[in-house]
């Protein structure tokens, strides 16, 4: 049961994390949301220390536990191409630190069949050119999850998800953006929100320490020249 449980998000005002917040809404959980956007519990920023700890205060005394902790938040600002040294730190602060940092001030304050679960992505196998921040990030929080499973063992469950293609502004995709998904489709943020609340349930409390990867297929399917619709061109290039 989820209900009257304390869920922690980050990056929980749009997108992805929005609608895992919908979702604990629906079965009666307190959320307790941080944000650099506007939302009801938290606003700030989860890269600044001073931020993570007032939230972290505010959640325990407000509440004095938390069941589950989904570190969602994380952002690219490039890479080899334009990366500096300053935003490429900024990144892993979002996307590895915060996430690290809030299990361990939260660590005396878990309750009784507390989970994690960490947003990670398939990129932490695969990249496109020039998103080494953001790859970086999410190949860290990947390896966070076992470091963590291992080290809070007996008192909380930690997984990842990793998720592919999610499209996050209901766009309707035709052609090669299907086809290169077994499935017959782009991803949307339900997909992920489902597999957490999974995570998070009695129903995987046997499972610990892993990544599950949510891409319909796509990391699965080998694509050449004129597969699913697909075509190379050697002038492509990232913007």
């Amino acid at each position: 049961m989820i209900k009257n449980k304390v869920a922690v998000v980050t990056g929980g005002a749009s997108g992805i994390g929005k609608v895992i917040c919908e979702e604990f809404k629906k079965e009666g959980a307190h959320i307790c949301v941080i944000d650099k956007l506007p939302n009801e519990y938290f606003v700030g920023n989860i890269a600044d220390e001073e931020n993570l700890r007032a939230f972290v205060a505010k959640v325990i005394a407000e509440y004095g536990r938390v069941d589950y902790i989904i570190n969602n938040d994380c952002l690219s600002r490039g890479g080899i191409e334009n990366c500096s040294y300053e935003d490429f730190n900024y990144v892993l602060h979002t996307g590895v630190t915060a996430p690290f940092m809030l299990a361990k001030l939260f660590v005396n304050n878990f309750n009784e069949g507390a989970a994690i679960v960490n947003i990670s992505s398939s990129r932490d196998r695969m990249s496109q050119p020039n998103t080494e921040s953001y790859t970086a990030a999410k190949g860290g929080i990947s390896a966070l999850t076992h470091a963590l499973a291992v080290s809070l063992s007996g008192k909380v469950r930690v997984n990842s998800i990793s998720p592919g293609w999610i499209d996050t502004h209901g766009i309707e995709f035709n052609g090669a953006d299907k086809t290169q998904h077994p499935v017959g489709r782009v991803g949307n943020p339900l997909d992920v929100a489902n597999m957490v609340m999974f995570l998070c349930s009695d129903k995987a409390g046997f499972i610990t320490g892993e990544n599950i990867t949510i891409d319909g297929g796509m990391t699965k399917l080998m694509i050449y020249h004129d597969d699913c619709g697909w075509t190379y061109d050697k002038d492509w290039k990232m913007q």
